[in-house]
């Protein structure tokens, strides 16, 4: 029996968009609330929100992020009732509480069930907030921030039938009172799109060509960001460029704002790295390749010697699973989210976050010693499709997830 089912998302259909249509495929109707700029996707009926106003000039601080969601939540709420008139009732929602939308999705359909995305629920200990010492330090203010951040994604959460975590850290940054609803699934990637193509040369825009016949270490951020550890990487090129002169670093990214909290001073991590290093560090072998499209990341990774992927306790980036599924060698930082994806010595090889030279020292083994972690290349693109891929783990495990909640009285 069909079922019809409504996903919410800001930026619709975000991450459920293949689940989407997994479900209209074995013909389950789907429909959609999402804000006016979310594009549209054939076979899934939309109701957009419209903003009624804007957040409050002046309010108290910690309650500006709570303001802003309760906004949305009730354009959402209006758009979820636009939808009802229109004869659509769901069996089950699906949705990104990250917002505020999903809060009175129960008010106007609350004979469905409620399945949210639990991407990370903030702490101001043992997770990103107070993690590295360097740039913060313990105290309540930044308690008091992290928990207005809360405020409304734990109402959202109070109504979920079923909460899904991605990994089992970002499971674990939730309080015990959810653990109990909480089912750790990934939503899966693509990895038909990520496989390492060793002959492949690559062509850097500022005229640089690399194949694998130089050593490569290669590095990835959405924005260059501490919370990513692009500072530690970035301390760690002068030994390595010292020790293996013949040697090519690549990094891509940008230089915009990341999830972490802007520099003080103005400057962009990028900025504020290089002049710290000054000429400790030779730029002439450092590409900054600036954001690439998905080919062009397949290509930059499947010519490296190796892969650096640095991260405070936070969401596990996508990049990571898709640089183990182009077998390239990890050398990550030992942080949680990291373990949850890696066991160090089998696909991929963890260090302290904070020991810079030892992050120098695995990039030059990588290069020196290449045939040792030829095991660890082929065991991280297992590890990737047996954990986070798309069509064999994701949709399959959403599908089934979806119909458990649906079947339930």
């Amino acid at each position: 029996m069909s079922k019809r089912i409504l996903i919410v998302h800001q930026n619709a259909l975000g991450q459920f968009a293949h689940i989407a249509d997994a479900l209209m495929a074995r013909g389950d109707q789907v429909a959609a609330i999402a804000n006016t700029t979310a594009k549209a996707k054939p076979g899934v009926r939309f109701s957009r929100w419209k903003y009624p106003r804007g957040s409050t000039k002046g309010i108290f601080p910690a309650a500006t992020r709570a303001e802003a969601d309760l906004i949305r939540a009730e354009a959402a709420a209006s758009a979820a009732v636009e939808l009802k008139r229109s004869g659509f009732e769901p069996d089950v929602i699906i949705g990104h509480p990250g917002w505020g939308e999903t809060i009175h999705l129960k008010n106007v359909f609350p004979q469905a069930k409620l399945i949210l995305f639990g991407e990370f629920y903030y702490r101001d200990s043992g997770a990103d907030v107070n993690f590295d010492k360097e740039f913060e330090t313990p105290a309540l203010a930044s308690a008091m921030r992290t928990n207005g951040k809360n405020a409304t994604q734990a109402l959202a959460y109070t109504m979920a039938d079923m909460i899904v975590s991605p990994t089992r850290f970002q499971a674990w940054t939730f309080p015990p009172a959810f653990q109990p609803i909480i089912r750790v699934l990934h939503e899966g990637i693509d990895l038909s799109k990520a496989k390492r193509r060793p002959d492949v040369r690559v062509t850097l825009r500022d005229g640089t060509v690399l194949d694998r016949s130089t050593p490569v270490i290669t590095f990835i951020n959405r924005n260059f960001e501490r919370l990513r550890g692009f500072h530690i990487f970035m301390r760690a090129l002068p030994e390595f460029l010292d020790a293996v002169p013949e040697a090519h670093v690549i990094a891509i990214g940008a230089d915009g704002e990341g999830y972490g909290e802007t520099r003080s001073d103005g400057k962009s991590w990028r900025r504020a790295m290089l002049d710290e290093l000054g000429d400790r560090l030779d730029q002439s072998r450092l590409h900054f390749a600036g954001q690439v499209d998905h080919q062009q990341m397949v290509d930059i990774l499947s010519i490296g010697a190796a892969h650096i992927y640095y991260t405070y306790p936070f969401v596990l980036s996508w990049s990571l699973v898709e640089a183990m599924a182009c077998e390239c060698l990890l050398l990550a930082s030992d942080t949680p989210p990291v373990r949850d994806a890696i066991t160090d010595g089998e696909d991929g090889i963890l260090n302290d976050f904070f020991d810079v030279h030892a992050l120098s020292q695995a990039m030059i083994d990588a290069v020196h010693f290449p045939e040792r972690f030829e095991p660890m290349r082929k065991q991280a693109r297992q590890t990737a499709l047996d954990r986070f891929d798309r069509a064999t783990v994701g949709v399959p495990g959403w599908l089934a997830l979806i119909d458990e909640v649906a079947a339930r009285g």
